[in-house]
């Protein structure tokens, strides 16, 4: 009798059946997004959404084993939260390909660059707070999910304000809502676009101050994606060339200028020329020395101190 029709239904069912649920996290965890969604609709809960790399990613596995994997994080979030595990394993065998798919065209959406990370979102998977890896055990980690669904209460009574007015005061509450939220310019790019432009066309004045520190946000984003191509090339001149045009322009933040600054520094310690960085590293200080990077630069100027006498070691 030939078997293999019947284990290959057999295969197909388990699959059918498995499909949504990832196990990595443990039971009650989908990996269909779409069902969470609507999961997530009918019974008025929010999406927790963990982008993880559950084979290799050691903070993903301690988070699982610390927290998701427990009883108290199980109890403490089954009344307000659809649980949604995204897994990027190295071993993709375990995944469908229509799940992989799926995955990759999530982490695209929503830009995650690190692992774990957690979304909080809505039922129409729009994000309100992200965070990753606590410490303190499954308690402490339902109480700090609890403080970040409050970011949601403010977005959404911040709207709903900016609703009922006009001009500058609508622009107001709008950026309050964004603020609230925390998320990374991407991501505030990808769902909340349309509230930007609200923001603009509220406050053409920009006396919130949003435009210009939308424009220096763009702009600081451009220089970071030149400097990266810089560094894929070694092409050491024109970073510097990039940094000093930068600094020259102004138009940043202070904690950001300092930061290009320091970045001056840095190339320079790559090229071994010590001295230079170390001259940088005083000058980046000096700009603000009060920052919370400044406090830390002693501890740049160590290493690039330890450096150059090695350098003069081993010559």
């Amino acid at each position: 009798m030939n078997m293999k029709p019947i284990v290959g239904t057999c295969a197909t069912m388990v699959a059918m059946y498995c499909s949504g649920f990832a196990f990595a996290g443990g039971e009650g965890w989908s990996s269909d997004f779409a069902a969470a969604k609507k999961e997530s609709a009918v019974s008025k809960k929010d999406l927790l959404i963990d982008f993880t790399g559950s084979d290799w990613c050691g903070w993903c596995i301690k988070l699982n084993k610390e927290v998701f994997s427990q009883e108290p994080f199980k109890v403490g979030v089954k009344d307000k939260f659809v649980l949604v595990e995204l897994d990027y394993p190295q071993d993709k065998s375990k995944l469908s390909a229509e799940t992989i798919k799926q995955n990759e065209e999530l982490q695209k959406k929503y830009p995650v660059q690190g692992f774990p990370t957690i979304l909080l979102t809505d039922a129409d998977g729009k994000p309100y707070a992200t965070t990753g890896y606590q410490a303190g055990g499954p308690e402490a980690y339902v109480k700090h999910l609890d403080e970040l669904r409050a970011k949601k209460l403010v977005r959404d009574e911040s709207f709903a304000t900016a609703a009922k007015a006009v001009g500058v005061e609508k622009a107001k509450a709008l950026v309050t809502a964004l603020a609230a939220m925390g998320l990374e310019d991407a991501m505030i790019a990808e769902f909340y676009g349309d509230v930007a432009e609200q923001i603009k066309t509220a406050d053409p004045k920009d006396e919130t101050g949003f435009a210009k520190k939308s424009a220096a946000k763009a702009r600081l984003a451009t220089f970071q994606s030149e400097l990266e191509a810089c560094g894929q090339k070694d092409d050491h001149e024109g970073a510097l060339a990039l940094v000093d045009k930068a600094v020259k322009e102004g138009g940043f933040s202070t904690e950001d200028t300092q930061q290009i600054m320091l970045t001056r520094a840095m190339i320079f310690n790559q090229q071994k020329k010590f001295d230079q960085a170390l001259k940088a590293l005083d000058e980046a200080k000096a700009f603000a020395p009060d920052s919370e990077m400044a406090a830390r630069m002693g501890d740049i100027k160590t290493r690039i101190e330890t450096g150059k006498k090695a350098e003069k070691e081993d010559k």
